[in-house]
């Protein structure tokens, strides 16, 4: 008796759907069971897992290293408590006095915060030195003193490891030479300090200005050495030299300088007033410039035998910074870094009159 044999239909997948000797995914994964399934997937996931440590690890690496570099330039702002800063390694450009913008600036500070921290080098005792924001230091030092309140017991600051000092004078005075307010005097007794500094090996003004106003103008430093000329002849004489309008400076010590004997005329008679202040003292160097100006000047005859008109120019100082003027007859002309059109109206024709009133009242009193 014959067996039948029995027949199974097995579906197969066709041999033209994947090359020979390699198995589709999908058959393996019929093949395995659920725990290899598991398996490989776990180590998939844990493959992706390093894989993404690894890249956090490295862009960790990479931002620490850039925090390290802006810290050590000085990018970085770190909170810095006042009693640790020291001010003494550079000779400031501010010069000894009161400070009249100073109750403005503290001001702001109490408004709106400080919107530009100081400079600070390190130094090898843990401690810091100033390199810039005197004005912005003394504020918050003043803010401390006066309320006790402990935010201004910590200024910010950008702190960079200690630099080659001449660098460290070039960045303060590059930061100062953006200030409206400075004077040619401050800069001048700058360059002299710098010079008179045996840790400097500066052999005088002229090489102290070559190096700590490199940025500036051929123009401005010669404007520069001439103040630093002009405060050693006059030196512990000037009480206001802030004050001293550039060209006044600057044509007073070519006075100086033509004669020497000059320098006791102008001591002698800026001491003569010890109570002068700013526009007082900067009144009697004028008389050395151009003492015509204080008698009554003759009219200039052209060389066509033309009567010129008579004109004088000069220079007001005030807290607001210096105006100059020019009158003759029938006109005067104000040049002043200031946009004159959006001052409100009423305000300027009030001024005008007031100037007006003023001067005619004046030539009243002359004449009358």
């Amino acid at each position: 008796m014959s067996r039948k044999r029995r027949m199974f239909d097995i579906d197969m997948p066709a041999t033209d759907d994947f090359p020979v000797g390699k198995v589709p995914d999908k058959v393996l994964e019929k093949r395995r069971g659920p725990m290899a399934t598991a398996i490989s997937e776990n180590a998939d996931a844990l493959r992706n897992q390093q894989s993404t440590e690894d890249s956090i690890r490295a862009e960790n690496d990479r931002l620490a290293h850039e925090l390290v570099r802006l810290r050590s330039e000085g990018l970085v702002t770190e909170h810095v408590a006042l009693a640790d800063i020291v001010t003494e390694k550079l000779t400031r450009d501010r010069t000894a006095g009161p400070d009249p913008e100073l109750e403005e600036l503290k001001d702001s500070i109490r408004d709106v915060g400080l919107s530009n921290p100081i400079r600070l080098e390190r130094r090898s005792d843990g401690r810091f030195d100033l390199i810039q924001g005197m004005r912005r230091l003394s504020a918050y030092r003043a803010l401390h003193e006066e309320t006790g309140n402990a935010s201004y017991a910590r200024i910010p600051a950008g702190i960079s490891d200690a630099t080659d000092l001449n660098d460290s004078y070039r960045r303060m005075v590059d930061e100062n030479l953006i200030r409206k307010d400075i004077s040619f005097a401050e800069m001048g007794a700058l360059a002299r300090a710098f010079a008179e500094d045996p840790e400097n090996e500066c052999p005088d003004v002229a090489k102290a200005v070559a190096i700590l106003f490199k940025s500036a103008s051929y123009t401005k430093r010669s404007y520069i050495r001439s103040f630093a000329s002009l405060l050693m002849m006059l030196d512990n004489v000037l009480i206001h030299p802030n004050e001293i309008p550039r060209n006044l400076g600057v044509e007073l010590k070519r006075k100086l300088d033509a004669n020497p004997g000059l320098i006791r005329q102008v001591s002698t008679a800026v001491m003569s007033e010890p109570d002068r202040d700013g526009p007082r003292e900067v009144a009697i160097l004028r008389d050395f410039v151009s003492p015509e100006t204080t008698a009554p000047r003759k009219p200039a005859v052209s060389r066509s035998g033309k009567t010129r008109r008579a004109k004088t120019t000069f220079q007001v100082s005030s807290r607001a910074g210096v105006a100059k003027c020019s009158a003759s007859s029938g006109r005067i002309e104000l040049r002043y870094d200031l946009d004159f059109t959006r001052v409100d109206r009423g305000k300027l024709e009030k001024a005008i009159a007031t100037l007006i009133d003023d001067l005619q009242e004046d030539d009243n009193l002359t004449h009358g």
